[in-house]
């Protein structure tokens, strides 16, 4: 190749390795000039200057004159705590070396303004840093007579709902405030018969079963005859009753015929004196026959119109429901045996189990509503009775609640849950539970700012089945989404929430 040919190209490759350093120059100068836009600066330090990063220790660290504060929140084994790390250059400085404090900004919320002092390799705040972890941050730092400004945000646990949304969902909204939480102590309990409501039917005199006209499990009236039996006995004092009556007829015409003639001298005292004495007697006897009568059951008036003297009747003393049946036809029975046992259900037991610890909470006259655990039967009641001893193989004590039964609804068995309300107390901020909800492993309500809301953590006290008191997490005057708030939280849930730090 001859030299006039390599001239230019020599030429061509100088110029073109001029361009590219030009090049290159410019594009530093643009990525310095683009990396500029996103520095923070205030009058107290206007050429300080940061880009938001991810630290040694994974938090989020600013940096400004060759000076770094990492910022994290750490919540292993503790409440959530601010812990800051400051470097100099890519090394780390002991945590002494720099004022810093925070100033945190929430929806709805005063300012909360930290300090830290230094720990081990760090510094620690002086707080609690609440959950959710969404909130504005603005740093202040100072160091060797040079003061930093950093700030940052960040969102967690809300979602943006216009109130248009807001009707359209049903989605309702409350007030937190001052109310009286009523208590209810809950309590497990079987349903049984009224024992004072029980009669046990044995027959009036021994003999033979003629009939059996009822069955277990009938609901009888009062007088329904429940079995008719034969009774020799029963036919020995009928017919000792109506030979009293007869005697004593006998008895009252033969003295007043005495009586007749003594009265006009014609037989003697002696004879009037003797029917006078035979008609003692006679009554004497009737009223025994009675009363004979009277203690198996048996009504005298009606004997002298039995055609049969053995035979009787066994019916019910009380309306009711036949709960055991132990008699058949042609059976032999005694006049001790327990034939019928009769239950008048009209008011019914609920006995409630008691744990050792809730004694104290319960006593006689409170007021209890009574549910069933497999239908939607309730009922109230009173608490009539609390055992003075405890259940030796359950270590547990029972109350009794007497329950209006007249629907036949409740019934000898059945499985129940007893709500006692044991008193009234007045909280200083309280919600309807119906606007809680479990977010991550938090219990929640979402808070309503403009038209945002927030998920509030709640630390929760006593509650009555309707509103529940809240210990912290909201102040009164709050509002809060209570009816259909699981809205609010399947729409976080669209939106991809995360409880991530």
């Amino acid at each position: 190749m001859s030299e006039t040919n390599i001239k230019p190209i020599v030429l061509v490759i100088v110029v073109g390795a001029i361009l590219g350093t030009l090049i290159l120059n410019l594009e530093k100068s643009d990525f310095a000039e683009h990396d500029n836009q996103h520095t923070f600066s205030d009058a107290a330090n206007e050429d300080s200057a940061h880009k938001e990063q991810i630290g040694p220790r994974g938090g989020r660290i600013f940096t400004a004159d060759n000076f770094s504060v990492e910022i994290t929140i750490f919540e292993k084994g503790v409440d959530p705590q601010f812990r800051l790390y400051l470097y100099e250059g890519d090394q780390p400085i002991p945590p002494d070396q720099a004022n810093v404090g925070i100033t945190l900004s929430r929806l709805g919320r005063s300012a909360q303004l930290f300090s830290f002092r230094p720990v081990g390799d760090y510094l620690l705040g002086d707080q609690v840093v609440d959950e959710p972890h969404s909130f504005d941050i603005a740093i202040t730092a100072e160091r060797d007579g040079k003061e930093f400004n950093w700030g940052y945000s960040q969102v967690e646990a809300r979602i943006e709902m216009t109130t248009d949304t807001l009707t359209s969902t049903g989605i309702r909204i409350e007030t937190a405030g001052p109310a009286t939480i009523r208590p209810n102590l809950q309590l497990p309990g079987i349903i049984a018969f009224n024992h004072h409501n029980i009669v046990r039917v044995v027959p009036r005199a021994p003999g033979i079963v003629l009939e059996v006209p009822r069955h277990l499990g009938e609901q009888i009236s009062e007088g329904t005859v429940l079995a008719v039996v034969e009774s020799q006995l029963l036919a020995d004092l009928r017919s000792q009753y109506l030979a009293a009556q007869k005697r004593l007829t006998l008895a009252n015409i033969n003295f007043e015929r005495e009586k007749q003639l003594w009265e006009e001298k014609i037989t003697a005292k002696q004879e009037y004196l003797t029917t006078q004495q035979l008609k003692a007697e006679a009554e004497i006897a009737l009223e025994l026959a009675e009363a004979k009568l009277h203690a198996i059951g048996d009504r005298p008036e009606a004997v002298s119109s039995l055609k049969n003297l053995t035979r009787y009747e066994i019916r019910s003393p009380i309306s009711g429901l036949i709960t055991t049946k132990s008699v058949a036809r042609g059976q032999v029975i005694k006049e001790d045996t327990e034939i019928f046992t009769v239950v008048d259900t009209s008011t019914m037991y609920a006995d409630l189990t008691v744990f050792p610890k809730d004694l104290g909470a319960i006593r006689l006259g409170q007021k209890a509503v009574i549910k069933s655990t497999a239908t939607n039967i309730t009922g109230t009641g009173e608490i009539t009775y609390i055992s003075a001893m405890l259940n030796t193989q359950t270590r547990t004590a029972m109350a009794r609640i007497i329950l209006d039964n007249t629907s036949g609804l409740w019934r000898d068995g059945m499985f129940v849950s007893g709500n006692i309300s044991t008193e009234e107390i007045e909280v200083p901020v309280a919600v309807y539970m119906d606007g809680l909800q479990t977010l991550f492993d938090w219990t929640v309500v979402f808070g309503r700012y403009g038209d945002y809301f927030e998920a509030r953590p709640l630390e929760l006290g006593i509650n009555d089945g309707e509103k529940v008191e809240v210990l912290s997490g909201l102040h009164a005057g709050e509002r809060y989404a209570s009816g259909n708030s699981f809205a609010v939280k399947a729409e976080l849930g669209k939106s991809g929430a995360e409880h991530d730090h």
